[in-house]
């Protein structure tokens, strides 16, 4: 899943990731978040902000209940560290990760930054953002001051759904499947357009999409990929599936 933008989304949104975090807890084998399930998260020394803290605890409940969680640092909640990583649990990494999910060998990042002309601004400003004296000096703000500046800050991106409906990251996810064959799945976030499609190559390329509007994610298992839709069960409908078997058919021809 990605890019619920708890925070910002309404309490519905939030009500709703955390019904489905506890199914992931009892159904799932592994959780991957793939950015932005914040809409702001900064980690002081002994504060937290406060929205989405619910969210949190169930996060921590699915890593108790022996379901290990991979969390992508997205554009709105890259300065994740120990509270994250030692008191809830997860292996929050900065993408790309290369890793194998249900025997699938998955290429994931957030997709911030991956269109060579129209994000060549933004990895200027990345580079500032992720920068550790920034976050040091970030820290000094009180956080009722540092919380409304860096949210007014990401109010254009916090509604953004991609303008070239999502082109630019399928464009880039071919490029990503063209640089290493071994892949059998690439996924992105980011554009919160929901995707799932077969490259050129073979390579299944999928995107969970966004929950602030109709909530979505992928379901992978051994023989498939799902993008399946959220409505209070795991078992939601499958909006469109691509199995296995079509790459290893490609690959053979």
């Amino acid at each position: 899943m990605s890019d619920a933008h708890l925070g910002f989304a309404g309490g519905d949104v939030e009500r709703a990731v955390v019904t489905f975090l506890r199914h992931v807890a009892h159904d799932a084998g592994s959780l991957v978040v793939n950015g932005d399930l914040f809409e702001f998260w900064f980690e002081w020394r002994t504060v937290i902000p406060r929205r989405g803290f619910r969210a949190v605890a169930a996060l921590a409940d699915v890593v108790d209940a022996g379901v290990p969680v991979l969390m992508i640092a997205g554009n709105h909640d890259c300065w994740g560290g120990e509270v994250l990583r030692e008191d809830v649990g997860v292996d929050y990494r900065f993408g790309p990760v290369v890793t194998d999910i249900a025997g699938w060998r998955t290429h994931i990042e957030h997709g911030d930054g991956l269109r060579p002309r129209e994000d060549k601004r933004y990895r200027l400003l990345r580079r500032l953002l992720r920068n550790s004296l920034a976050i040091r000096s970030f820290r000094w703000l009180h956080p009722d001051l540092a919380t409304p500046i860096a949210t007014s800050s990401s109010h254009a991106s916090r509604t953004y759904v991609a303008r070239d409906q999502g082109r630019g990251l399928r464009d880039a996810a071919e490029r990503i499947g063209d640089a290493d064959g071994s892949l059998d799945l690439i996924v992105l976030g980011h554009s919160h357009v929901p995707t799932l499609e077969r490259l050129p190559r073979g390579t299944a390329y999928g995107n969970p999409g966004s929950w602030l509007d109709a909530p979505t994610f992928l379901h992978i298992t051994e023989d498939r990929v799902a993008l399946r839709r959220w409505e209070g069960s795991a078992e939601g409908p499958d909006l469109h599936t691509l199995h296995r078997s079509a790459k290893e058919t490609l690959a053979e021809l």
